[in-house]
């Protein structure tokens, strides 16, 4: 004797339309009829990503905000302020050569603030006659002057800043 197999589906759905079976002896795997759609995870369909769900996406890079290139723009120009400033600021004398004229930029004597500039400028006030590397108190300044430059007037030492000299300068007659 033979008997049926139940019926598959549902059995509270009474009198509602049941989805088509599939014969036996095909492909369960095979994709679904037309019109039923398939949810996933269902056979037919291999599932999608990796089991633990989607990685998320990487982070977007921030774009610097007009805050932060302010602040840096302010920063480099506050740098190069204080470069200029240095270098502006640096002793002339240092880098004075004989046949330079000066422009002494201070009235004070003890720091007369010499500064190279061109002869022809109005403001050159001094001729370098003599340049001598060494360290130099007033009075063997004057006789070393004496004895390298004939005719200079002034004499003007540097000491103590890694770069010890002695100029021997007149005044500068246009």
């Amino acid at each position: 004797m033979t008997t049926q197999p139940p019926p598959q589906g549902n059995p509270f759905a009474q009198g509602q339309p049941q989805a088509p079976q599939q014969p036996q002896g095909q492909n369960p795997y095979a994709q679904a009829p037309q019109g039923f759609p398939q949810q996933p995870g269902q056979p037919g369909i291999p599932p999608q990503g990796a089991p633990f769900g989607p990685v998320p996406p990487q982070p977007a890079r921030r774009k610097p905000s007009f805050k932060t290139i302010k602040n840096i723009v302010i920063a480099v120009v506050v740098v190069g302020v204080a470069v200029g400033g240095y270098i502006a600021s640096r002793d002339d004398a240092t880098t004075a050569a004989v046949g330079d004229c000066m422009h002494r930029g201070s009235s004070n004597d003890s720091d007369p603030d010499l500064e190279v500039v061109d002869c022809g400028d109005a403001k050159a006030q001094y001729k370098v006659l003599a340049k001598i590397e060494g360290s130099y108190s007033a009075l063997t300044a004057e006789s070393k002057c004496s004895a390298e430059a004939k005719d200079f007037q002034y004499s003007y030492t540097e000491s103590g800043s890694g770069s010890d000299f002695l100029l021997c300068l007149k005044d500068y007659k246009k």
